[in-house]
């Protein structure tokens, strides 16, 4: 599924990552934990083609990515990767429906066929009732979950979620880890989840420890 091989990258003089080995197999949940300033989130970044290596390879389903051109990159990432952020990153004049649509929209999908994944997706989510709702009119466990069906609209190969707890309450933050093993169970979702939660790391299939730009065991 994703395969890197000896990846660095610095900014300016100053290395970020090291030198890193790393295989995550399809359907499985990783979690990648360590201290701030590990290098956790530049290695997802890495891994969702949102940065290039400085040197080492990256490669997404059999495809090196780290060559490839920025046009050829963006229409990968957005078919191939879901992405999941803190904060959930939902545009706030678009309805829940509409948000979830948006990346099969940039791919070209037809309306109709989206809209019906899109309504299938938010009922899953047990977001039926609010699809016609805008992002201020809902809590932060609901934000949350239309940007899990937003990063699931375009059956990507893998979820890469960065903190993607960090910002709820405890009960949200327990229903948003079981609908990741859900989804895992159900939809054969892989992800790969930057956090801090040690219980999140626990549950997972495998967690990854980052120190210093580096894996450790």
């Amino acid at each position: 599924m994703i395969q890197l091989n000896n990846i660095t990258k610095l900014y300016g003089s100053l290395k970020v990552l090291k030198g890193i080995d790393l295989h995550v197999q399809s359907q499985e949940i990783v979690s990648i934990v360590g201290p701030s300033g590990a290098g956790k989130t530049t290695l997802l970044q890495l891994m969702g083609t949102l940065d290039k290596p400085n040197s080492g390879q990256v490669i997404i389903n059999g495809v090196e990515v780290s060559s490839m051109k920025e046009r050829q990159l963006a229409a990968f990432r957005n078919e191939q990767i879901g992405f999941v952020f803190q904060f959930h990153q939902l545009l706030p004049e678009f309805t829940a429906l509409e948000n979830v649509m948006i990346p099969g929209m940039i791919k070209g999908d037809s309306r109709q066929t989206l809209k019906k994944r899109a309504l299938d997706l938010l009922d899953f989510m047990g977001l039926s009732e609010r699809s016609t709702h805008k992002p201020n009119e809902l809590s932060g466990g609901e934000k949350q979950r239309v940007a899990v069906a937003r990063a699931l609209i375009n059956n990507p190969s893998v979820i890469l979620a960065d903190e993607p707890s960090g910002s709820l309450d405890s009960k949200n933050k327990e229903e948003l880890h079981e609908l990741f093993f859900k989804l895992r169970d159900e939809m054969h979702q892989t992800f790969v989840i930057v956090t801090h939660d040690e219980h999140l790391a626990e549950l997972t299939d495998r967690s990854i420890h980052l120190v210093d730009g580096l894996i450790v065991p």
